[in-house]
């Protein structure tokens, strides 16, 4: 039963972090430790994230953006390694609550200010992937929705949003993976044949997320989008 709602509950993280950009950690990480120990629960939803990830960028590859990748995305993850080897003593609860205060923050400037919108040039794209990465490396918490926020306030499209915030975010989980993997974390072998299910589970959320992207407008999914973000800073300044 076990696997059978793990596989659930990918399903559904899968469709809610596919069309927000992120998430997926935050939906699963608390209710599979309900079955599994810390350790053990950070890699097996890493793995389903890189999962997630990969089908980002297959199912939204008309997305891709070569520039925004260069300029946000290089700048972006060489930042989030940066601030996560620069040991700072910030307590994990006043760090939560920063990136909660940060989001809550952009959503309530985005709703005053609705013709808000980024510079699409290179100096802006490469500051928005700096300030992002290195604070999401600093905090270790929410980095993907410090990159969805300074993604959304360029208004790009749909598919580039979803496809770019895919591919980055494959490239950091294929880094923490790695580092629980070398640490020692083990998966057990009952939950490895799970992924027999989790990986179907995960891709069918993507593809039903994909159908739902295409049919609401630009405006509509920068209104999602604002949504998961206000309630991601809202759970981390009220519970971080």
């Amino acid at each position: 039963m076990e696997i059978i709602w793990i596989g659930v509950l990918t399903l559904l993280s899968s469709i809610i972090g596919t069309v927000s950009g992120f998430g997926i950690s935050t939906i699963m990480v608390p209710v599979i430790l309900i079955f599994l120990p810390l350790p053990e629960t950070l890699l097996l939803v890493g793995l389903i994230h890189w999962f997630g990830d990969i089908w980002k960028m297959l199912l939204f590859k008309h997305g891709f953006d070569k520039k925004l990748l260069i300029y946000f995305g290089v700048p972006g993850v060489l930042m989030a390694i940066l601030g996560g080897l620069i040991v700072v003593d910030i307590p994990e609860k006043l760090a939560s609550q920063l990136v909660g205060l940060i989001l809550t923050s952009y959503v309530i400037f985005a709703a005053l200010k609705p013709k808000f919108k980024l510079k699409e040039k290179p100096s802006t794209a490469i500051l928005g992937g700096m300030s992002s990465g290195f604070l999401g490396g600093v905090t270790g918490v929410g980095g993907g929705a410090l990159r969805a926020a300074i993604l959304t306030a360029f208004n790009i499209p749909k598919s580039t949003y979803i496809f770019t915030s895919g591919i980055l975010g494959a490239l950091m989980d294929a880094g923490r993976i790695s580092a629980y993997i070398f640490s020692g974390v083990k998966i057990q072998s009952s939950h490895l044949w799970g992924f027999l299910l989790f990986i179907p589970a995960s891709f069918l959320g993507a593809e039903i997320a994909k159908k739902m992207v295409y049919k609401i407008s630009q405006k509509t999914f920068k209104k999602i989008i604002g949504i998961f973000l206000l309630l991601l800073g809202l759970k981390l300044l009220v519970f971080p």
